[in-house]
């Protein structure tokens, strides 16, 4: 995991490297951005949840068939960004690679109870697809070069 260097790399950045990435996404409340690209460079933005932190380099998203899914299975390469619930502009940018798809039920809704501890229910679109990513770089939502 690169932490963008530069030198001065803020405190928050460090805050969260050093507390590790799925305890800053367990105790954290805010609103996700995922962005992908088709192979023509068009962009796509969308909100999602929190990821699933598998390990410190890799997080995975419960994903439905959709355009940043069609997007990542043409380009693996995808930005979330993370605003923290809290006054100003306080979060992370993770730049990532995708390094596979998982496509058993049983494992999707496993990794979903494991996070929330429930079932979901009304999904409209079922989830069909685990999507797991490297992580490339984390950037402070604001600033660093």
């Amino acid at each position: 995991m690169i932490l963008n260097g530069g030198g001065n790399v803020s405190n928050q950045l460090q805050e969260v490297h050093e507390m590790n990435l799925s305890a800053y996404f367990e105790t954290t409340t805010g609103m996700g951005v995922l962005a992908t690209a088709n192979p023509e460079g068009m962009v796509d933005a969308a909100i999602y949840a929190r990821p699933h932190v598998v390990d410190n380099d890799t997080i995975a998203f419960i994903m439905g068939e959709r355009r940043s899914f069609a997007n990542l299975t043409k380009n693996p390469h995808a930005a979330y960004l993370y605003r923290e619930d809290v006054p100003g502009y306080k979060g992370v940018r993770l730049y990532l690679t995708k390094t596979h798809i998982e496509t058993d039920p049983a494992e999707i809704e496993s990794m979903r109870r494991k996070k929330h501890g429930r079932e979901v229910e009304g999904n409209k679109a079922p989830s069909k697809y685990l999507v797991y990513f490297h992580i490339d770089e984390i950037r402070p939502l604001v600033g660093d070069r």
